[in-house]
């Protein structure tokens, strides 16, 4: 006969799967940093409406439950929101390293 989980099983199992989100998360975010780079050198905008129902029709059909559709499109949506800023914070880092470099190369030019 196996033994009945208690509730502190149970918050031990989601403790687990939260720290497996956490790292899914971050390897996520770091996929769309990735893309935000390839899309500030094609000059493409950060915001893909096309792309984020794509991610949104291909979460919900995979869906078994329990959670309904609408749970998963709205927790994918903030998720989206997400990537979409660490995109913009990345793209604005980046642009600022260049502006630095640039002024640095012309600060060089004038003092020679």
């Amino acid at each position: 006969m196996s033994e009945e989980k208690t509730m502190d099983d149970w918050r031990c199992r989601i403790d687990e799967l939260d720290q497996q989100l956490v790292q899914i998360f971050n390897e996520r975010a770091q996929c769309a940093i990735e893309i935000g780079h390839i899309k500030r050198r094609l000059g493409l905008n950060v915001y893909s409406p096309q792309r984020e129902a794509q991610v949104i029709a291909n979460v919900t059909s995979t869906n078994r439950g329990p959670l309904d559709t609408e749970a998963i499109k709205r927790l994918f949506e903030r998720v989206i929101d997400e990537s979409r800023r660490i995109e913009r914070i990345e793209a604005g880092r980046v642009e600022a390293k260049e502006i630095q470099a640039q002024d640095l190369l012309e600060n060089l030019s004038h003092n020679e």
